[in-house]
């Protein structure tokens, strides 16, 4: 306390004082002063940012895809054997068989008909009496009947 017992000392205080009193109203002042020069642009942009979060938070709840993972038996057997009876009952040629195959991988007319050296037309022909023959109308019913009759694996 003996920093005080001059009055030199109690006015550099005093004036210290005043000075960031000052300085701390001017700041206020001047903030005051830019909010209000300011007022619409502050609200423009703190309305664009509402909307932009928004925009993003909703676009990520609604791209998000929804999977839904659920099992499917499947029974594999490594040992295949081929029904002769059901195959002699519907009268399928060894042609028609192989076309019967292809189309259980997956692969188009197209591609049945590069792999077997065939014509596009003579896949279609042969998909088509399959299909008279075992009686289904495309080609997922006839995979399915030909794994249900142990036609094709």
């Amino acid at each position: 306390m003996r920093f005080f017992r001059t009055s030199s000392n109690k006015l550099i205080i005093v004036y210290g004082l005043i000075f960031a009193i000052a300085i701390v109203a001017l700041r206020w002042l001047e903030v005051r002063f830019i909010i209000m020069q300011h007022n619409l642009q502050a609200y423009f942009f703190l309305i664009s940012a509402l909307f932009l979060f928004s925009g993003v938070w909703l676009a990520s709840r609604l791209i998000k895809p929804k999977i839904i993972e659920t099992p499917i038996k499947v029974n594999i057997t490594s040992d295949f054997k081929l029904n002769t009876v059901a195959l002699e009952r519907l009268g399928l040629s060894n042609r028609e068989l192989e076309v019967l195959q292809l189309m259980a991988r997956g692969k188009s007319n197209q591609e049945i008909a590069d792999q077997l050296f065939i014509s596009l037309n003579t896949v279609k022909t042969h998909g088509s009496r399959l299909f008279e023959k075992m009686q289904v109308k495309r080609r997922t019913q006839a995979v399915d009947t030909a794994k249900k009759l142990s036609i094709i694996s």
